[in-house]
């Protein structure tokens, strides 16, 4: 089987309850959101969420992830899939340390695994990688906007 991993990490000015908090409002996710435009479901385990994500030059992209982990203030994890299992998964993980009171940081990770994989390595360290970072920023803006509001 294939795989290939990216990971991104952010510190945030924020409790781990609201990054949470900010993370799981998926309805909320047009407001701020660049990365994961729209999104619709619940962060509970075995639940399937609706997600829009931006991809390059404007377009957009559908998937229908299942929640695997929905650990309020610590973790959320969903499985995305192409088709069928081992095509093209994704394993997203969103993960909220808190290193100090008022303070986290914000890790994202994702494994991709399949046959497809080596054939959109490129997207995966490119594109994919370049709009996770955009969610990081964006999420810590909303969460120090909300705390200041």
């Amino acid at each position: 089987m294939f795989k290939n991993e990216i990971r991104t990490e952010i510190e945030i000015e924020g409790t781990a309850q609201e990054v949470w908090d900010t993370l799981t409002d998926f309805e909320s996710y047009s407001q701020w959101n660049t990365g994961f435009v729209k999104a619709e479901g619940r962060a509970e385990v075995g639940e399937t969420l609706h997600i829009t994500f931006s991809q390059k030059a404007g377009s957009t992209m559908k998937m229908r992830p299942t929640v695997l982990v929905a650990e309020p203030r610590h973790e959320l994890r969903w499985l995305g899939r192409l088709l069928l299992p081992g095509i093209f998964d994704g394993e997203h993980r969103f993960e909220i340390h808190e290193t100090e009171p008022g303070r986290v940081t914000f890790v994202q990770q994702e494994e991709f695994r399949g046959v497809l994989v080596p054939f959109v390595r490129s997207m995966i360290e490119g594109s994919t990688l370049s709009m996770l970072e955009r969610v990081n920023a964006d999420l810590a803006a909303r969460v120090r906007g909300r705390a200041a509001a």
